[in-house]
């Protein structure tokens, strides 16, 4: 076996540390959806994005009549292609070009998926972003290493079930972190 699978962050949650100052990812929750000896790919899941499902759906020529459902808002899942969308969801399958995270969890890029929430035949819990986050081979470990991160299971309560805005304390508080007692400075001894 491979001792770098051993250490995959995939289906797991990076909980950007205080001190992480990068605007992109300051506070972030993001779900690690592929991690190997090449890199590593993810989608931040608490924050929101300009756009609701609805004018996702119009942009690409879908049509619902579900007025709660358009009215969700999509999340920034990250810097790189922007213009990219990605769906987290759950179920019993995948949809086209989908990538099972973890039992029952996956992410696609497929229109098919969208379609089909779209029609109230979708999965029972869905997230949709715009945007991914990347990081070239050892980057995220280098930035593990230098406490930018902590890393805890993904769940579908944290993933679909909170408000953005509680997903970052909740994280934490799930490997018994309160983020509020933790300093927004680092120093070295």
């Amino acid at each position: 076996m491979d001792p770098f699978e051993t250490r995959s962050l995939e289906s797991q949650v990076l909980i950007a540390l205080p001190t992480l100052a990068d605007p992109n990812f300051s506070r972030s929750v993001t779900l690690v959806c592929q991690h190997d000896a090449e890199g590593a790919m993810g989608l931040v899941v608490n924050r929101a994005s300009e756009y609701t499902l609805g004018e996702v759906f119009r942009q690409m020529g879908i049509e619902s009549a579900d007025e709660a459902l358009c009215a969700r808002q999509v999340i920034a899942g990250g810097p790189v292609h922007p213009e990219r969308g990605f769906v987290i969801h759950d179920g019993e399958h995948g949809w086209d070009s989908s990538l099972e995270i973890a039992e029952r969890l996956y992410v696609t890029t497929s229109r098919d998926v969208l379609e089909a929430m779209a029609r109230g035949e979708g999965p029972a819990s869905a997230t949709v972003a715009l945007g991914c986050a990347g990081w070239g081979a050892g980057q995220l470990e280098h930035e593990i290493v230098e406490n930018s991160w902590l890393t805890a299971p993904a769940d579908p309560e944290l993933l679909f079930g909170l408000p953005l805005e509680a997903r970052w304390q909740a994280a934490a508080g799930r490997i018994g972190v309160d983020m509020s007692r933790i300093a927004d400075y680092s120093g070295h001894a």
